[in-house]
């Protein structure tokens, strides 16, 4: 069996269990990075190539030696193989350091490797500053969904959250979706089993927040979605949705627009104006969609807005009695609106992205953008 072969196994399926034989594996480890670090082979790899071989964090040959034979020793053991571990790890660092010795000695070849400036000096000289690495940055879809969040938070309104994989209570029977509803079939949503779902929508917290809070209740409930859509540039199996509640007494659709107005403007601009059509929604009741003013052409008409100045955001309306009800809120004395959007068409709009996959490639060249 190999050293590569041993270190998958653990030192009780070895059948290593006293201390000289704790040593004998570890030297034999040893030999072989000995072996190893002469192969011809790297002189052809980049120079950090044996080092993450033997010492990276993840699935390098002492992780795996530290994750089998020293956390799984039994405690008799332990000692010997964190020594011999130890003395091991100090080894292979040395090894890895000699193999990137040649960029101190060739900096042009330093520089073909590391794409960085420098000189031979500059990999010894201690006082010199060090290569400074990127920054990474925030995803657009985190960027927008941190600006919705806090607009809501200076309205007060508080951030819920809840499961990605829910009941079928929660994301249907307790939003007033009946067994009929075409969301509920296999072709729209994807089951875990027969009830449990991956989340449709946000919409599941908004009970879970009333059980547990009662009224008066204002929410903002950002997160992840999952449905059974065919990618495409506007649709994805995965997506962000941001929903809102508020529950109170004498709460009204003036309430509802009068928010979102007020939303649409901070969001889009103070020269976005809102308008308010009626829909239907299981879950709330009267229900409408919110098209805002295009942000493209003004209003005026254009491709985007297929030439009618509106473009429609999201939908909203006032919370169903049985919703209330499911939530433990009696809708005689309470009432409530809710909203709900999706965070990546909303980055689409702002950057002006017309294909909602590319949020999904991890191309840096376009997260580099933002």
């Amino acid at each position: 069996m190999s050293i590569e072969e041993k270190i998958l196994k653990t030192l009780a399926e070895l059948q290593v269990n006293e201390a000289a034989a704790v040593e004998a594996l570890f030297a034999e480890v040893r030999r072989f990075l000995d072996e190893d670090a002469q192969d011809p082979r790297w002189k052809s790899e980049p120079p950090q190539t044996l080092r993450n071989r033997w010492l990276a964090r993840n699935n390098s040959i002492l992780a795996l030696v530290d994750e089998n034979w020293l956390k799984s020793a039994p405690k008799e053991l332990k000692p010997v193989a964190g020594r011999e571990f130890n003395r091991l790890k100090k080894e292979a660092q040395a090894k890895a350091v000699l193999q990137l010795e040649p960029l101190a000695i060739h900096p042009q070849r330093a520089k073909e490797r590391s794409g960085v400036e420098r000189n031979a000096l500059a990999v010894d000289d201690l006082t010199l500053p060090g290569v400074r690495r990127a920054l990474g940055s925030f995803h657009p879809v985190t960027h927008v969904r941190r600006e919705i969040e806090d607009i809501f938070l200076g309205l007060g309104f508080a951030i819920e959250d809840g499961p990605e994989i829910e009941s079928v209570y929660y994301n249907f029977d307790a939003l007033n979706i009946p067994e009929s509803h075409p969301s509920r079939d296999d072709w729209d949503t994807l089951y875990v089993d027969a009830q449990t779902v991956l989340r449709t929508h946000t919409s599941p917290v908004q009970v879970r927040a009333m059980e547990r809070q009662g009224a008066p209740l204002y929410i903002l409930i950002p997160g992840l979605c999952y449905r059974r859509d065919n990618p495409d540039s506007t649709h994805s199996p995965v997506f962000h949705q941001i929903e809102g509640l508020a529950v109170d007494t004498h709460i009204t659709f003036a309430d509802l627009k009068g928010t979102l107005d007020f939303f649409a403007r901070k969001f889009f601009g103070e020269k976005t104006r809102t308008s308010f059509h009626p829909s239907f929604f299981p879950f709330t009741e009267p229900s409408g969609e919110v098209a805002i003013s295009c942000i493209f052409c003004g209003g005026e008409g254009c491709r985007v807005c297929k030439h009618g100045g509106w473009i429609e955001v999201m939908g909203c309306g006032m919370v169903h009695p049985e919703v209330l009800r499911h939530g433990g809120i009696d809708p005689q004395r309470y009432s409530g609106w809710a909203f709900g959007l999706g965070v990546e068409r909303y980055a689409m709009m702002k950057y002006g992205i017309d294909d909602i996959q590319l949020f999904y490639q991890s191309d840096v060249r376009f997260l580099e953008q933002f």
